[in-house]
């Protein structure tokens, strides 16, 4: 079990990183009072930031960090920023991060109308710093991930998702803006093809891992160590990888009946009901088994890189996804 901490693997970029955090801050200033205070607001929800530290650190590995990789990494995490807002206000949630969501502070159209600005933010500082090839990238993430949603909520609709189409979805909607970070920091510090690639393999099977690993704590996390109740993908009628893996493995009469438990029920009994589901058929070891995977084609993607510090990070941070408990 991996018991490295996020400090440590960006031990390589601290400097950076804080650097990073006084131009994050600016970005999203604003002459109109009220984006300046859900700004200020935003700043206070502390993230891990592992977006900016994946861009920062590939451009660290590429070649070296200059000002296009932090207007990179402020692309990235202002994008993140503005999607977060709007899932808080399609999904009604009140909590992000520990703190009042912005959508239960300052309410919907608000929310709605921060997240567009932050986007349209993002967009202008590229724009401005004529990073046009990080557009090309960023607008093709941001429209994998809206796909990624809406085939999501199709499937959910049906509740007939198969293991190609969930691969697809988290391709789509958690994987392309990691490999999207990785890509961009490689291309702030190189023109090296194979690099740029090698990265952005790094980040597609990195994300992979990532959104795997966050389907399992559902199954098998607590309320206090996810921040989320589990089973909560149960109860929004979201089929993840350990439930499709259990599905496949009894017959369709069966597999019929949890579907209906599914889509009719969803008291704390129907969700302990599934949840045992799956266990019995091994579907929370063999998704564990799939995040493997993916964490070594990660690893595997840095090979072509000489060793070093920033190197050990990437690596190290691969550990730290796929073992995580929150």
């Amino acid at each position: 079990m991996s018991t490295i901490k996020l400090s440590e693997i960006s031990s390589p970029i601290k400097n950076e990183l804080e650097t990073f955090q006084s131009i994050f801050k600016d970005s999203m200033r604003s002459k109109v009072g009220l984006v300046d205070l859900v700004a200020r607001y935003i700043i206070r929800q502390k993230g891990k930031k592992i977006r900016p530290l994946l861009v920062l650190l590939s451009s660290k590995l590429a070649g070296g960090i200059n000002e296009r990789s932090y207007r990179g990494a402020v692309l990235v995490e202002l994008l993140h920023t503005a999607t977060l807002i709007h899932d808080d206000v399609v999904d009604n949630a009140d909590k992000r991060r520990g703190l009042w969501s912005i959508n239960k502070v300052f309410k919907n159209k608000v929310a709605v109308l921060m997240g567009d600005y932050l986007l349209s933010r993002g967009l202008m500082i590229a724009v401005e710093g004529k990073d046009f090839d990080f557009l090309g990238v960023i607008t093709n993430a941001v429209k994998r991930m809206s796909e990624g949603e809406l085939l999501q909520i199709q499937k959910t609709r049906k509740l007939d998702i198969d293991e190609e189409t969930y691969f697809r979805v988290i391709s789509d909607k958690t994987a392309s803006l990691i490999e999207t970070c990785c890509t961009i920091g490689a291309m702030s510090a190189t023109e090296n093809p194979e690099f740029i690639e090698a990265l952005k393999k790094y980040g597609h099977s990195l994300g992979m891992s990532f959104q795997i690993r966050d389907d399992i704590l559902d199954y098998e996390g607590t309320s206090s160590m996810t921040g989320k109740p589990v089973g909560g993908d149960i109860r929004e009628k979201k089929i993840t990888l350990p439930l499709i893996y259990a599905l496949n493995k009894v017959s369709k009469q069966e597999a019929n009946a949890i579907r209906k438990m599914i889509k009719s029920k969803n008291d704390s009994a129907a969700v302990k009901e599934i949840i045992s589901f799956v266990r019995k058929h091994n579907g929370i070891e063999y998704s564990y088994n799939v995040s493997r995977k993916f964490a070594d084609e990660a690893k595997n993607a840095l090979s072509i890189f000489p060793d070093s510090q920033t190197k050990i990070a990437l690596e190290s941070l691969v550990d730290f996804v796929t073992e995580r408990k929150n």
